[in-house]
């Protein structure tokens, strides 16, 4: 069995970001890292054990670590032994000081960070190209719906642009996440640093420059001031927070596209030799919009995952949470990864349909421009509630025509066709024109 996340539809960048390779190769550059540091603060290391450590980062014997784990029941302690196979001379100081949580829980900070910076330029392009659609049919006018009925008239721009004010909340709050995640840093066994404390004989000086040096080191400008054994699980509960919100953006903005594709105003893009049906070779379903809503439901639920697991945590650290967030990380950031790159796929090829969408105003402008037609009367000197009246009268009439006989909406021929109106019959082209329903939406 393979993940679908992976075999159908991730990137090679983002499926790269939670592998193998790239979290035991971490761990590697981790225990260089912290050799690197404990040798500049005084340590018996040597340059040779350095570079024998440099030259294998990427050597990894997979085969070997497994028979490793196999034997030990413990994947850290069987990658040190894989490690030091490939660096004999640098065996003994490999890991000096450290306990399991400082590659794993460091990689596993390095990764989610790597993994936004792997989601931002992708939210930002859907958001480009969606900005650019926006302004494209900015002054457009179409039917806006409330509780999907029909309602005043808004722009094919404007509504788009309710999209994009959500995912500048998500560019926000994923830029956010990102920056405020911090380094686990060398922290010991329950987090009190003491392994390191007699490393340096009690020098706690020495103990906090190694810190810093190895969240340097890594990348990060800040650690964590205290941890247990582990970083704090709630950390995981706001990174997979944030990509739950942007799923649930996509997922608005697919419905949408979706209900859009049924009144055939907006299409996503369809290819050439797309199928839409194996039954009905007319169809085509908005397949990509279909797919981002069902990956979206899958990402919004992994948050509990880190919610329960941070709940149960007991003191320092159970062991626990370890097999649920191989799972619901890297599914988070993996179909998180999906559901951009499909949206930017769809953002770049949406297609419109003017005339269709100019009929539907037509079958429903009448109703709304009642109002305006009332004012137009009283202000050619015919009296409110007389006009109010005689609207009311026609538009039943019409409705009556549009749901009971599944005809056009004539109420406009009615109001040509009664001399009561007869004062305004010249402006009601004017009265009807769909730029004057649509307010400030062009300019907003």
């Amino acid at each position: 069995y393979r993940s679908p996340l992976v075999s159908r539809y991730a990137s090679p960048e983002m499926g790269f970001n939670f592998s193998e390779r790239k979290k035991f190769g971490t761990w590697r550059r981790l225990w260089l890292y912290l050799a690197q540091a404990e040798k500049s603060l005084g340590l018996p290391i040597t340059d040779e054990q350095i570079q024998e450590m440099e030259a294998n980062l990427d050597n990894i014997d997979f085969k070997m670590a497994a028979e490793e784990e196999k034997k030990l029941r413990h994947d850290v302690m069987a990658h040190v032994h894989t490690f030091a196979h490939c660096c004999p001379k640098a065996a003994a100081i490999i890991h000096l000081g450290a306990t399991s949580c400082y590659v794993g829980d460091n990689t596993d900070l390095i990764v989610l960070r790597d993994g936004f910076n792997l989601l931002l330029p992708k939210l930002a392009r859907v958001i480009s190209r969606l900005a650019d659609f926006a302004e494209k049919y900015a002054d457009l006018p179409t039917l806006g719906f409330t509780h999907y009925q029909p309602a005043q008239l808004t722009t094919v721009g404007k509504r788009c642009c309710l999209w994009i004010q959500d995912l500048c909340m998500d560019l926000r709050n994923l830029e956010r996440a990102r920056d405020d995640l911090r380094f686990r840093g060398v922290k010991g066994t329950t987090g009190t640093q003491a392994s390191f404390l007699q490393l340096f004989e009690g020098d706690h000086s020495k103990v906090e420059e190694l810190d810093r040096l190895v969240t340097a080191k890594a990348g990060f400008k800040r650690a964590y001031m205290v941890t247990g054994q582990t970083y704090s699980r709630k950390v995981d509960i706001e990174v997979l927070s944030v990509l739950a919100s942007l799923g649930a953006s996509i997922h608005k903005i697919c419905t949408d596209i979706r209900l859009l594709a049924n009144l055939k105003e907006i299409e996503e893009p369809f290819e050439k030799d797309q199928i839409g049906s194996s039954a009905m070779p007319y169809k085509r379903n908005p397949m990509r919009s279909e797919r981002c809503c069902s990956l979206a439901r899958h990402l919004m639920t992994l948050v509990l995952d880190p919610l329960q697991t941070a709940s149960v945590q007991w003191f320092e650290r159970t062991l626990d949470d370890s097999a649920n967030r191989r799972v619901c990380l890297a599914e988070a950031f993996l179909t998180a990864d999906i559901i951009l790159s499909t949206l930017q796929n769809i953002s770049e090829g949406l297609v419109v349909y003017p005339k269709v969408i100019a009929r539907r105003i037509r079958q429903e402008l009448p109703f709304m421009a009642t109002e305006n037609i009332i004012m137009a009367m009283v202000k050619a000197g015919g009296n409110r509630q007389d006009c109010h009246e005689k609207i009311r009268v026609l538009s039943q009439q019409a409705a009556a025509v549009v749901k009971q006989e599944g005809g056009d909406n004539d109420f406009i021929d009615r109001v040509r066709a009664d001399s009561y109106f007869s004062p305004i019959h010249k402006q009601l082209e004017s009265l009807l024109d769909p730029s004057s329903f649509i307010g400030r939406a062009p300019q907003q």
